[in-house]
């Protein structure tokens, strides 16, 4: 049986393209066994507030720079933190014509009640699909029976083989990393998703582009959405 699969990192509320790649594969494999990233956007994003973008982070218990995302808590901190993005987000957005529907599901995943860091954000993933209605079949990587000490290229080729993947569709940012003659070598065709340029009206601001998907659901219908999530090329 032909299968498409695509590997990311976990991420809370993440843009359009992060959807989009799910959207595009039968079977999601979110990294929990990766090392954790202080610079990146595991835990951090962006909103629209008063017309401008704002970052917004969520908190997390000093530890060892060295431990996987799995292994790293949210801090105490964050049931009074959540109450202000939450409060944030209500400022932004009161008046968007997608809030009064949007603001409890964003509510749900913020006040998700897990302080391990990955599940927070897997719970967050699976409740966007869902109302995205996006059905692609959501893996966690410790899950995949491969050796994980492999690394980069190696370990994705490993992950696809042993969910017997046909086809491998990446971020387009990893056009560097990886290479089609190495996966075709192992009968898997490599592709790489470009998320097309997507705008939409935001208040009477000029728009903001690649902000969190809180503000796609502020502003977009469900029909809407869909049609952005598959607003994409495979080159």
């Amino acid at each position: 049986m032909m299968s498409n699969v695509a590997i990311m990192q976990p991420y809370f509320m993440p843009y359009i393209g992060y959807f989009q790649l799910i959207n595009s594969v039968d079977k999601f494999v979110i990294y929990d066994n990766i090392q954790y990233t202080k610079k990146g956007f595991i835990n951090r994003n962006r909103i629209l507030f008063n017309g401008k973008d704002r970052g917004f982070t969520i908190p997390i218990k000093k530890s060892s720079d060295y431990l996987d995302v799995v292994e790293r808590e949210i801090s105490n901190t964050w049931l009074k933190d959540g109450d202000k993005l939450i409060n944030l987000i209500k400022q932004s957005y009161r008046n968007a014509p997608y809030f009064n529907v949007c603001l409890p599901l964003i509510t749900e995943c913020i006040k998700h009640d897990d302080p391990n860091l990955f599940n927070f954000i897997h719970n967050s993933v699976k409740i966007l699909c869902n109302y995205l209605d996006i059905n692609t079949q959501i893996i966690k990587s410790s899950d995949v029976p491969i050796d994980h000490s492999k690394k980069s290229q190696d370990k994705v080729i490993a992950i696809c083989k042993s969910l017997k993947a046909t086809k491998y569709i990446n971020a387009i940012g990893g056009q560097e990393l990886y290479k089609k003659p190495a996966f075709k070598k192992e009968g898997i065709d490599l592709s790489f998703i470009k998320t097309n340029y997507i705008e939409y009206k935001q208040f009477n601001n000029r728009f903001e582009p690649w902000l969190s998907i809180i503000d796609l659901l502020m502003f977009n219908s469900q029909k809407e959405l869909k049609k952005h999530t598959n607003n994409y090329n495979l080159i």
